[in-house]
């Protein structure tokens, strides 16, 4: 925020060349940042990554309003000259501008919209951000009507050097005005290349991917391999050392704590076959040069190779979300259901070796739901009826002998422990011992189990889940070096040729796809309706339809610069790179009606004074309208552009986030400029000039 902050002050004072006039424009920061915290306190918002990244994608375009209005009352200062009194100078300048800088401003707040109607697990990520953005948005708009104003007259006053003495100013003039004038002649060439341009970012479109979130490194790692269903608890004690030794043998590692099997408590049901081992890693400046959080995983990945272990490599707190939504832990999962579990293990087990052939699978393991190991004790009701004795007797003797009963309780001080009581291991350890426990009868006499029972091993399900009343299998699937959307996309392609279902069984594709397919299902719903409420806010400010046209179209020649920076810098499209784009679509339309505020009055004037005859008088009123603007438009695009930089080159915790809102704005921005002074200014004179005549119509 501090470097943004410096930024933004540094972009106003070079263009002004006047310090106490880039302080009006840069105080809107302090007051709209405090405006955001104060409605934040009120509303129990706390400080965190998304909330504050709100405030840091706002600040370049808080600071837009301060800007117009600013350089707009140096353009009346040094047109007037002294010939009225200073602060009625200033006070037309602002109401000149102040209407459209609000509508500008709201607009901007509105496009952020979408964001509120999330719901679930991204509506609470991004709900802060969303809400953040909005009042340090709604902030900006309320100060820069009534506050900027007052700070002008007390502030911008002494000498205010004009624009033509600036050598910055004068450069850019020199570059626009010739380009823009050639871009007229040749209007409809210029137009042709536009949707040239348009039609290109088809290619980065296709090319970028999709998933849910960008990863979030949260620090550590946590290691949640599979193994076979039926592992001993000496093989599984075994493995999971292994692992611990090898994983802590990495220098980036730290330290390693491992667990397999579940907790004593009833909100961890983990089988024995899962294993839980968090990785704490070192800081970051203590990694080997050029060590990355996936190399390190990858590294980790291939030195951990143990048959009939199926690797599994996420972060800590993002495993415990997903768990608990979905209980899927990696990225993509597929739920089974049916009704017999039979088949439902056949049916992992095919989907398992096709996606194992699928690119871009890191690991595949399909639940084996019919792969527990049992001990059934078959009482024969004949026998025990000729002893004596009942179906009860001999389930107690298992029950006490082999099971273990608790017979009692011990009390340590406040703590209390049962007293368990059953034979000892060497009479229970194996199938011939359990054949000669002793069952006591009636008659005083002890007879062999194995006289009263069979005793037999067979498969049956460890466990049972069930998802909607119907059993379910899960078939956990690990990616790398492929986006959640386009995996899936394959996925399906190869299931469909490969895979039968059979008749009642269906298949769910579960895990942060799920979140994706969500997200995307409601953001198709509200984004619609909220670029209806812009165009609908647009109109309310010119008044007119073609206007309102002119600014609603430059929106989609705006994402083109954002698709071509997502794929140069190799980002899929997620929730985050949505928000971007909704706050380039405010950006656009605010920047749009800047522009078009000034092309109006250049041609109200022309009209006014009579000189607006010819299609020639309007080039002449449009190119006047957009260089004599255009400071405060490549002010208020390096304000947005350059002050989002320090978003993108940041490296700390929730930096992967924050840049792919950023992206967007990044890209879209500059192309959004090109289209604001080029493109606006053609359709300007195209729809404007119909119905004039050319100059040599009138010379014919």
């Amino acid at each position: 925020l501090l470097q943004q902050g410096l930024i933004v002050a540094l972009i106003c004072f070079v263009f002004l060349v006047h310090l106490r006039s880039a302080v009006v424009a840069i105080l809107l920061l302090p007051f709209g940042i405090l405006f955001s915290f104060i409605v934040m306190f009120h509303q129990g918002i706390n400080a965190n990554i998304m909330s504050l990244g709100g405030i840091a994608i706002a600040i370049g375009t808080m600071i837009d309003a301060g800007i117009v209005m600013v350089e707009n009352a140096h353009k009346h200062l040094e047109r007037d000259k002294g010939r009225k009194p200073r602060t009625e100078i200033l006070i037309d300048a602002a109401v000149e501008v102040g209407p459209s800088l609000f509508f500008a401003l709201l607009i901007v707040t509105v496009s952020f919209l979408p964001i509120f109607a999330l719901e679930a697990q991204e509506g609470r990520l991004f709900k802060p951000l969303a809400f953040t953005k909005t009042y340090a948005m709604a902030g900006a708009a309320l100060l820069s009507i009534t506050v900027v104003p007052a700070l002008m007259v007390w502030l911008v006053r002494g000498k205010i050097l004009a624009e033509e003495k600036n050598p910055l100013n004068r450069a850019v003039l020199f570059a626009y005005r010739p380009a823009l004038s050639a871009a007229l002649r040749h209007r409809f060439t210029v137009l042709a290349l536009a949707i040239l341009l348009l039609a290109s970012s088809l290619y980065p479109l296709k090319q970028i991917g999709s998933e849910f979130m960008p990863p979030l490194n949260e620090g550590d790692l946590l290691y949640m391999p599979t193994t076979l269903p039926g592992l001993s608890i000496t093989k599984a004690r075994e493995i999971l050392q292994q692992t611990d030794r090898i994983i802590a043998t990495v220098p980036e590692v730290e330290r390693v704590f491992g667990k397999i099997g579940r907790a004593e408590t009833a909100t961890d049901p983990a089988p024995l076959s899962m294993i839980e081992t968090t990785i704490t890693l070192k800081p970051q400046s203590e990694w080997r040069p050029g060590m990355t959080p996936q190399k390190l995983i990858a590294e980790l990945d291939g030195m951990i190779r143990f048959p009939g272990l199926t690797n599994a490599w996420t972060m800590p707190i993002k495993t415990r979300i997903d768990m608990l939504s979905t209980g899927i832990k990696t990225p993509v999962g597929i739920k089974i259901s049916g009704p017999e579990l039979s088949v439902l293990e056949g049916i992992g087990e095919e989907i398992e070796a096709t996606l194992r052939e699928v690119p871009g699978t890191l690991s595949v393991y399909a639940e084996r739901v019919l792969g527990g190991n049992y001990l059934d004790f078959d009482i024969d009701r004949t026998r025990i009826a000729r002893y004596g004795l009942t179906v009860g007797d001999v389930q107690d003797v298992i029950q006490t002998a082999i099971g273990g009963m608790n017979i009692s309780q011990t009390v340590e001080g406040l703590e209390r422990y049962p007293i368990n009581l059953r034979y000892s291991r060497e009479l229970r350890d194996d199938i011939s011992s359990l054949r000669r426990v002793l069952v006591q009868t009636p008659g005083g006499g002890q007879v062999p189990l194995e006289q009263l029972a069979t005793l037999r091993f067979t498969k049956g399900p460890p466990a049972i889940k069930t998802e909607n009343a119907r059993p379910n299998a899960w078939v956990y699937v690990d990616l790398e070096g492929i986006d959640v959307g386009t995996y899936v996309k394959n996925a399906k392609q190869a299931l469909e040729s490969e895979l039968d279902l059979p008749p009642g069984y269906t298949l769910t594709w579960s895990g942060q796809f799920e979140y994706l397919e969500r997200a995307q299902k409601r953001l198709a719903l509200i984004v619609p309706l909220t670029l209806s409420i812009i165009f609908l806010l647009l109109y309310l400010n010119f008044r007119k339809l073609s206007d309102t046209l002119l600014v609603i179209g430059a929106i989609p020649f705006a994402l083109v610069g954002g698709l071509y920076l997502l794929w140069w810098l190799d980002y899929d499209f997620s929730v985050a790179v949505v928000a971007g784009f909704l706050a380039l679509a405010g950006l656009t339309a605010e920047t749009g009606v800047i522009m078009l505020l000034f092309l109006n009055q250049a041609r109200d004037r022309a009209i006014e004074s009579g000189s607006l005859q010819t299609v020639q008088d309007l080039w002449s009123a449009t190119i006047k309208g957009a260089t004599y603007r255009a400071r405060p438009l490549l002010m208020t695009v390096a304000s947005d552009v350059i002050g989002l930089l320090p978003i993108m080159w940041g490296a700390g915790t929730g930096s992967e986030t924050m840049r792919r809102i950023a992206a967007p704005m990044v890209g879209g921005v500059l192309t959004a400029t090109l289209v604001t002074l080029i493109v606006i200014p053609v359709l300007f004179v195209v729809v404007h000039g119909r119905g004039l005549p050319s100059a040599k119509a009138d010379a014919d």
